[in-house]
């Protein structure tokens, strides 16, 4: 696969070591990763990306995921891009936010390598 067919995925978090792990797991899967340390940082990307889906924390500084969440989608340019929050706030309220924001999927860390690959295979 050359690299103008691969799907691009944005990564959003404050976490180095989750940036790190998350792309190791998506580029073993022929992905295109990028990152941003916060939603601000992903907001500044994505108009200058071609970016196939993104995956977000919730607790960031600058703008958090939830933010990030509703911004993209209250943009039609980004309405049907895939948003994948990937956080370790496991409460039902949570998730319901992050689901009322416009997040496609909910996963809460921690989390390995294969249920990232997996939920990633639904959108892309």
């Amino acid at each position: 696969m050359n690299n103008l067919m691969k799907k691009t995925i944005l990564t959003v978090d404050d976490s180095m070591s989750v940036r790190k792990f998350i792309a190791l797991a998506l580029k073993s899967g022929g992905y295109r990763v990028i990152s941003a340390v916060d939603g601000m940082d992903a907001l500044e990307i994505l108009p200058k990306e071609k970016v196939d889906l993104v995956i977000t924390d919730l607790n960031m500084p600058n703008v958090d995921g939830f933010e990030l969440v509703r911004t993209i989608r209250e943009n039609p340019m980004y309405g049907s891009l895939p948003i994948i929050i990937l956080s370790s706030l496991a409460d039902a309220q949570y998730i319901e936010r992050g689901m009322q924001a416009g997040a496609n999927s909910y996963i809460v860390k921690p989390f390995n390598m294969k249920k990232i690959q997996y939920e990633v295979s639904k959108f892309l």
